[in-house]
């Protein structure tokens, strides 16, 4: 059975892999990751880590490695395809046979065909259309010309069925627009534009693909934005508003902002690193999604109430998936595309190199509500500023803060500390229990290493890396199969790594751990797994794999793999040709 890929990604989605290991193991939190002790085979430290960024794991005492469908293969000895079913049953998602599949991924493929044409239709009726309203707001915005073309904005016309009449017009059915939602369909069975008389952003994967779009109005009527609902290629809640522009960013950090315009007006300013939700508080899958691509976060919400609530839900997404997170103070403006406005782009480049840290934020936000100046303010106070406390890991940093903490409130530092250990040694204590319980142990030979690399070392190396890039920037990687064959691989695992890359990217199918999943070994999914995993501490640029391609490229090796090989290389250099 192949499974799309979509469905895949949906099911790695609803299973995070540090929620299903932790069903088996004890995890142990380590910055941004999570450590066990391997269930693959006996130890007594933890050398197995879960690493959420990448959604997989990888032992680096056995080798054992992989994604969540892995984890579930080894753990419960299943079939890859019986593996994908249980995690199915365990999301409530339903597993799609040969036929639905193939129904899904032609209905995808018009869906993706129908958002372009879309996408053209609002911009040539925004930038040549002879309703001018939506221009003329967009640059009362002050956005210039080149940040319309780049972001793609257009304008949906004040009437009903103007784009729908165009699509129909186009070929595609009522069925499909109504699929991607650009239509809905009235009580009378009549087909109607989704989004009219509305500014609009059309929203683009990290594929450079059009998967839906939002509209905003240009006065203060409601609902303010409106967003495509969920299609078949489109989930708000898995997407972010421009990524594909923000991952190519060389800075460490990314900025979160709350809403379309805040984004566009600091991209515009020169901050390209800058992603929006769609409408929603930002979800588990979000938060994993922005580790692959900074590490650390600036949160850059507005400085109202509402704002402050949904930089508090933030923060606690970050740290679940052990991203760094600092927050914007903002004076003088509610939100950064007024900050930029006013003061301009340097300043808001100094506020984001002032911004404070998320333990300041949270700590800060303890006394909301409370009267510290009575006794039963300054009991819960206590309780807030210990819980926040208690969740930071280094002794060193949570000393500064306990500090910090105890002379801004008035609290005697020795009554803090104590309260502290005390919360600390409750946690480590259900900790150990949960171990325990939760440990599972098995044995498993080491698993051997591919001896061609001791062979061809330069260039087993420089495959490695390739590999790695593959597994790490599977979306920048298309120029890597225009200059490379999989024949000029010389390890044969890795030649088939790449040939699946290769066959992804002609059937424009994302190329992943999971989908590696369903054509490899568990032996060798390790082994793969394993490249990343190694190499998280190096970072792998293009500069450095176009040298890698170029070794593959300058060497031409004969790949010893039988002893029938041997025998003919042998015979070939007795005997050469004259």
């Amino acid at each position: 059975m192949t499974y799309s890929d979509d469905f895949l990604e949906q099911i790695r989605a609803a299973c995070p892999m540090e929620t299903i290991a932790g069903n088996y193991v004890n995890l142990i939190r380590r910055g941004r990751h999570y450590v066990c002790n391997c269930p693959f085979h006996s130890e007594k430290s933890p050398s197995c880590t879960i690493f959420p960024d990448t959604q997989s794991f990888y032992c680096f005492g056995c080798g054992a490695g992989g994604d969540v469908i892995t984890w579930v293969r080894r753990m419960e000895n299943l079939e890859f395809a019986d593996a994908v079913k249980q995690l199915a049953e365990k999301s409530g998602l339903q597993v799609p046979n040969d036929r639905e599949a193939d129904r899904r991924a032609q209905l995808r493929t018009r869906i993706f065909a129908i958002n372009r044409e879309t996408a053209n239709f609002y911009f040539r009726n925004l930038t040549a259309g002879n309703d001018k309203r939506g221009l003329q707001y967009l640059v009362s915005r002050q956005l210039k010309p080149e940040t319309i073309r780049k972001y793609g904005l257009g304008y949906a016309p004040d009437a009903w069925n103007v784009l729908t009449d165009h699509l129909l017009k186009k070929g595609f059915t009522e069925e499909e627009l109504l699929a991607a939602n650009v239509a809905h369909r009235s009580n009378k069975g009549n087909l109607y534009d989704a989004f009219r008389c509305r500014v609009m952003f059309p929203i683009v994967d990290t594929r450079g693909a059009v998967i839906g779009f939002g509209g905003r109005v240009m006065d203060d009527s409601q609902p303010k934005y409106l967003n495509t609902a969920k299609t078949p290629v489109f989930d708000k809640g898995r997407n972010l508003f421009s990524l594909n522009f923000a991952k190519d960013s060389s800075s460490t950090y990314m900025i979160l902002a709350e809403g379309y315009m805040d984004v566009i007006a600091i991209n515009q300013a020169g901050f390209p690193n800058v992603v929006a939700t769609l409408g929603t508080a930002i979800t588990p899958e979000q938060a994993r999604k922005l580790t692959q691509y900074a590490k650390e976060m600036i949160i850059a919400y507005d400085s109202d109430g509402a704002g402050q609530q949904a930089t508090q839900k933030a923060i606690n997404r970050f740290s679940e998936v052990g991203m760094p997170t600092r927050i914007l103070h903002m004076s003088g403006a509610k939100d950064p595309d007024e900050f930029i406005k006013k003061f301009g782009s340097e300043r808001f480049r100094l506020l984001l190199e002032q911004a404070g840290d998320a333990i300041n934020f949270r700590l800060d936000r303890c006394e909301q509500g409370l009267d510290p100046n009575t006794e039963a303010g300054k009991v819960q106070l206590l309780k807030r500023v210990v819980s926040v406390l208690t969740e930071i890991q280094n002794p060193l940093e949570r000393e500064v803060y306990l500090s910090r903490t105890a002379n801004k409130w008035e609290i005697s530092k020795n009554v803090l500390e104590q309260q502290v250990e005390r919360q600390l040694r409750s946690k480590k204590h259900l900790e150990k229990t949960k171990e325990w319980k939760g440990i599972m142990e098995h044995t498993v030979r080491p698993e051997p290493q591919q001896p061609q690399s001791s062979v061809h070392l330069r260039e087993s190396r420089a495959e490695e890396r390739i590999l790695c890039y593959l597994l790490v920037n599977p979306t920048d990687a298309a120029w890597i199969a225009d200059t490379l064959t999989a024949e000029q691989f010389v390890i044969p695992l890795y030649r088939r790594v790449f040939s699946a890359f290769q066959e992804c990217r002609k059937n424009e199918t994302a190329f992943s751990l999971s989908y590696l999943g369903g054509v490899l070994s568990d032996d060798e999914m390790g082994k793969i797994s394993g490249i990343p995993a190694r190499h998280r501490d190096i970072p792998v640029t293009r500069e450095e794999i176009t040298d890698c391609v170029r070794i593959l490229q300058e060497e031409q090796h004969t790949a010893v793999e039988t002893d029938d090989d041997l025998l003919s290389l042998i015979q070939k250099k007795q005997h050469p040709k004259v």
